[in-house]
């Protein structure tokens, strides 16, 4: 048996789309790991398996003797949900870094290209978990045991998500599944022309989760787990950006998939809105908690996910670490938000009147809106887009402790237990009030929106009208619900906002006061070394 080809240490001899790209360096851990030929002789390898797919999302590697899948200089800094928030929000008005790191300030500023080694860490490790995944779904195809269907609908789910997160971020990427064989090749797009490559993929996806929702459990409170309600989450989010990927929209799509979620009564949302960030927001406790990537401080120890949010918000002047749950003390001083986001999360006009600036009230505390838990620093403004992190506004919406303030159970001082949401209930029912909304029905949309802002604001006070609903209202409101859960470049390029200039926010464009940026950043580029090593690929306009 050839023992480089592996499932929990895959090396194979071209890692499919990953092959060409130079500095990814994936070895195999350990000589006794799995062996893709043994896979079927125990379930315990088959779980073991797919919990390396799941694991692939969230953790820097796996093993006995431990190490990263992908070899780089700091493991936990370049893993998938790091990688991903750091594109989806300090690209953003939501935050934006302090550290030196190389391509921090091009994120930060949207000045990014493509050499930029977050975009290439995300790249490839996106396509590490696809290709996990196809070696998984190939060797179960054909399988009439219900656990190994269901298991093989799991992993053809996260390859979908890793494709779909592919598709928002780079539009077209190399395409290989588990039809393609092993072997050294140069993989290809599904077309050259980036905007049909990227609609075909779009199709792929949707006819993926189509086939595969029927062999997924039923709607249960297993969030680490992806089940039908992951797999309508899914659709619905793709049907909602449908307009971005292909040019046509599909709200009508969007609001069938949310009606299912909402329809199966196996989800509400958490009475305490800071249940889904704390480490009891798993299902088992959580009832709004559909998906997520499991996080404790005992199995998946790194500096990655929620612990990596904690860490990098905590600074030692306005809230150490052990305030935030992770009592290690090591406060990173790092992500923190830009003031023109502070205006959307709060409405100081209505709470402080002619002084918006809450001089008196740094922590927000007159906010009628429960879901704020920022803080003033040393100032609003942040004085460069290097400037030290006691500048600007501190988040601490994540923490390592219970929502009730305990201690979680399987407590450790340096890695949260918090869950990193991927679906919350909540997200369906403001995907299904935008979608009323495109389909002329703001009726409907103000009652799934005023659910939402009843939790936020307690009772009705917060509540709005049917004449109220706009695209911004409801751009806003999702900044609201979603912040820092690395959804705000999504929702910013879907309304238009992410690169023009109706909407600016300091350092934008790299000025102070923000300015307009190219529409080309809509879409980050192809990692440079993958286009350069690979003559199939096409890179985007623009870079």
């Amino acid at each position: 048996m050839n023992k480089k080809i592996l499932i929990l240490g895959i090396a194979f001899s071209a890692l499919m789309f990953t092959s060409c790209v130079k500095d990814l360096n994936v070895i195999p851990k350990d000589p006794n790991t799995i062996l893709a030929g043994n896979l079927g002789d125990s379930a315990v390898y088959m779980t073991e398996s797919l919990g390396k797919i799941y694991a692939s999302f969230i953790i820097s590697g796996q093993g006995s003797s431990g190490g990263d899948d992908i070899a780089a200089s700091d493991g936990n800094f370049f893993t998938t949900t790091r990688a991903l928030w750091n594109c989806q929000e300090i690209t953003t008005d939501e935050a934006i870094c302090a550290w030196g790191d190389v391509g921090i300030a091009d994120l930060n500023t949207q000045t990014w290209s493509p050499q930029n080694p977050f975009l290439t860490a995300l790249y490839q490790r996106l396509s590490l978990s696809v290709t996990y995944a196809n070696e998984f779904i190939r060797n179960t195809n054909g399988k009439t045991d219900p656990i190994i269907v269901n298991y093989n609908a799991q992993a053809r789910f996260l390859r979908a998500l890793a494709y779909a997160w592919d598709m928002d971020l780079f539009g077209n990427p190399p395409f290989v599944t588990d039809l393609d064989g092993v072997g050294k090749f140069f993989p290809k797009q599904l077309d050259p022309d980036p905007k049909i490559g990227r609609a075909k993929l779009f199709n792929y996806i949707v006819s993926e989760l189509h086939a595969i929702e029927t062999k997924l459990p039923a709607p249960d409170k297993l969030s680490s787990q992806a089940n039908q309600a992951a797999c309508w989450m899914l659709l619905a989010r793709v049907y909602l950006n449908a307009k971005v990927y292909t040019g046509t929209a599909k709200w009508d799509s969007c609001k069938i998939y949310c009606d299912k979620v909402v329809n199966s009564a196996a989800y509400q949302l958490a009475t305490n809105y800071r249940q889904n960030f704390s480490a009891d927001n798993d299902g088992k406790t959580n009832p709004e908690m559909i998906f997520a990537w499991a996080q404790d401080g005992i199995h998946t120890q790194g500096y990655v996910g929620t612990t990596f949010i904690i860490e990098s918000s905590s600074d030692g002047t306005y809230i150490n670490a052990p305030d935030l749950g992770l009592t290690s003390n090591t406060n990173w001083n790092g992500n923190r938000a830009r003031k023109q986001f502070m205006n959307v999360l709060v409405d100081t006009l209505a709470t402080y009147g002619n002084n918006p600036i809450p001089t008196n009230d740094p922590w927000f505390a007159k906010s009628k809106d429960k879901r704020v838990f920022l803080r003033v620093k040393k100032s609003l403004d942040i004085p460069s887009a290097s400037s030290s992190g006691d500048y600007g506004i501190g988040v601490y919406k994540f923490w390592a402790k219970n929502a009730n303030g305990t201690q979680s159970a399987d407590y450790n001082a340096a890695f949260a237990n918090t869950d990193f949401p991927v679906f919350r209930y909540a997200d369906a029912l403001l995907m299904r009030a935008e979608a009323s909304h495109k389909l002329n029905n703001d009726a409907a949309a103000v009652t799934d929106i005023n659910l939402i802002r009843t939790r936020a604001f307690g009772d009705a006070s917060g509540n709005i009208t049917a004449g109220q609903v706009t695209d911004q209202f409801l751009l806003d409101e999702r900044g609201r619900e979603f912040y820092y859960e690395a959804q705000r470049r999504t929702d910013l390029v879907r309304f238009g906002q992410f690169t023009d200039g109706s909407y600016k926010w300091q350092w934008k464009g790299g000025t102070f006061a923000g300015g307009t940026t190219d529409n080309h950043l809509n879409l980050f580029p192809i990692p440079g070394d993958e286009v350069s090593a690979n003559p199939n690929i096409k890179q985007n306009s623009g870079y």
